[in-house]
């Protein structure tokens, strides 16, 4: 008898356990029902709101596609295209005409191309770039391209629309369609010394054929010569050297009798203070003319 009380114990508990892990296992899966219930009908109710609401962002964001990408950049380039044209307007002057000097190996596109777009956020009109070897002469396309670039990372998509024409000598030009437009010379060794002495074959060429006189040459018929096309661009009153040469590599010789020339150990990462303490250190400049 013992032993089969000990069977029929053992046999309850059993039962027990099983009940135990049968209530168990309901009450979790009732629990997880019902909560599934519960965010399916949630979002049953949400869905028609959150469909409304979308056609209208969608027609928002198509509308201004930069701002969802970068909702900051538009607030930080005009934020800068303010500050760089206050700081143009305080300085005592500023150069209508400036000419970046690069006596330097391996000349950087970027650094150059930031360059000009400072100078014309600032306020300057004229930018001659020049480098000894031709270098950006020879790839002008390229400067153009790194220019246009520099213009929308630096001041945004409204200030991309103020663009330049290049002209890389007097008949040749590289437009980019703009409503006001700086102007961008690039430069090499072949306008400096070699556009003199050829200017000087052209006078003398037409003395021997009869077309003018010995006496018609003067100083202001070899200065047309020598300007080109367009006449109307001034002769730069500020020159910024790169590099460790002292020398003006043959810029423009004829044109810089006036000019003011700062140095700078490199154009490559440049800032933007670095320019605007040189164009604060020409603002101080006294040019005695000869007094």
């Amino acid at each position: 008898m013992a032993l089969l009380y000990g069977l029929l114990w053992r046999l309850l508990l059993v039962l027990v356990h099983v009940n135990r892990a049968l209530v168990t296992w309901l009450r979790v899966r009732f629990r997880g029902w019902k909560g599934r219930l519960w965010e399916r009908a949630m979002a049953a109710l949400l869905l028609p709101l959150a469909l409304a609401g979308f056609p209208d962002q969608q027609k928002q964001s198509k509308q201004n596609p930069e701002s969802k990408a970068n909702p900051g950049t538009g607030n930080r380039s005009a934020s800068r295209r303010s500050r760089w044209l206050c700081d143009g307007r305080s300085l005592e002057k500023l150069p209508v005409h400036i000419g970046l000097l690069v006596a330097e190996e391996e000349p950087s596109y970027t650094d150059i191309a930031n360059l000009v777009v400072w100078c014309m956020a600032v306020g300057i009109s004229y930018v001659s770039v020049y480098d000894n070897q031709g270098v950006f002469r020879k790839n002008n396309s390229r400067l153009l391209e790194e220019i246009v670039r520099q213009q929308q990372d630096l001041l945004g998509v409204e200030g991309s629309k103020c663009s330049m024409e290049i002209l890389s000598n007097g008949t040749d030009k590289h437009q980019h369609p703009v409503s006001c437009r700086p102007t961008v010379k690039v430069l090499s060794p072949e306008d400096g010394k070699q556009s003199i002495v050829q200017a000087a074959q052209q006078l003398c060429r037409s003395v021997e054929n009869k077309e003018r006189s010995s006496k018609d040459i003067s100083v202001s018929m070899l200065d047309i010569l020598l300007r080109g096309e367009p006449k109307n661009i001034p002769d730069p009153e500020l020159v910024v050297k790169f590099g460790p040469v002292e020398s003006t590599l043959g810029f423009l010789p004829w044109h810089i009798r006036l000019t003011e020339f700062i140095s700078l150990p490199s154009h490559k990462k440049l800032s933007y203070e670095d320019l605007l303490g040189a164009l604060q250190r020409y603002g101080t400049c006294q040019q005695r003319l000869g007094q």
